[in-house]
């Protein structure tokens, strides 16, 4: 009775790491580009108290055992990267992909980070930067002079020049695939950090070799879906007042027993 009211405990920590979960998705349900989150749960060792398959006499077995399991712990947060909502902002220097890659971003100690934002903006040296001034890998700088900055779908960048008549290529945009992008450590600002789990990045032009391709004027929303969120927090309220009575019907139980 004594491991119920562990078991019972176990399972209202997992519930509360649940909800914070379901919290995080919900306060980014309007973040460009974000992920949702779940979380991944397992259960704990087993008292093995009769051994399956075990011998109850010379020619018979028991078909099943007797197995106490001791609860349940959080393992893991799996995100998904399923297609968000492909919305219009008329902006054009925002940037969403259609279809599998990241936007590579230069971080300030040099090395690379990954996002599906691409709220881009311009900055005092003229490259084509992140919302947090983190510059795009590849090195895409607009000319201060320049009009009507394009990108193609396969991600060239080009722009019109005072003094030319026709547009002129400025950059590139290289995205960045990952064998397991689930892998990918977030590291907030709506950056991910290669892993040992994610494996390393393939890049390529948007388009080629599976990779999604880029459309300008539109940004990726949220794969939260809210709905599905509410309902799962529900499900995680009642998971945990079912724990939180189990704890008290162990601690009556108890009660009895101390008053034999």
């Amino acid at each position: 009775m004594i491991n119920s009211l562990w078991i019972s405990k176990t399972g209202m920590e997992a519930q509360h790491t649940q909800l914070d979960v379901i919290s995080h998705n919900l306060a980014n349900v309007s973040t460009t580009g974000y992920k949702r989150a779940t979380a991944v749960f397992e259960d704990l060792m087993y008292q093995n108290l009769r051994q399956v398959g075990s011998n109850t006499s010379d020619q018979t077995q028991l078909p099943t055992g007797l197995h106490l399991g001791l609860g349940v712990r959080t393992v893991a947060t799996s995100r998904s990267f399923a297609q968000g909502t492909i919305q219009q902002t008329s902006n054009n220097l925002d940037v969403a992909i259609q279809g599998n890659g990241f936007f590579q971003v230069t971080m300030p100690d040099g090395s690379t980070n990954y996002t599906r934002d691409g709220s881009f903006q311009v900055d005092n040296q003229g490259r084509l930067v992140t919302a947090g001034g983190l510059p795009v890998a590849n090195g895409v700088t607009v000319p201060a002079n320049a009009k009507n900055v394009a990108i193609a779908t396969d991600g060239t960048v080009t722009a019109t020049i005072p003094g030319t008549t026709a547009p002129q290529q400025i950059g590139n945009i290289i995205l960045a695939t990952f064998i397991n992008a689930a892998g990918l450590e977030p590291q907030g600002q709506n950056l991910f950090a290669e892993s040992p789990a994610s494996g390393q990045p393939n890049t390529g032009a948007p388009g080629s070799n599976g990779i999604g391709t880029t459309t300008q004027g539109f940004l990726e929303t949220s794969n939260v879906n809210v709905v599905q969120e509410l309902i799962t927090m529900i499900q995680t309220q009642r998971a945990y007042e079912m724990n939180s009575k189990a704890i008290q019907t162990s601690d009556q139980m108890l009660q009895k027993l101390g008053q034999l």
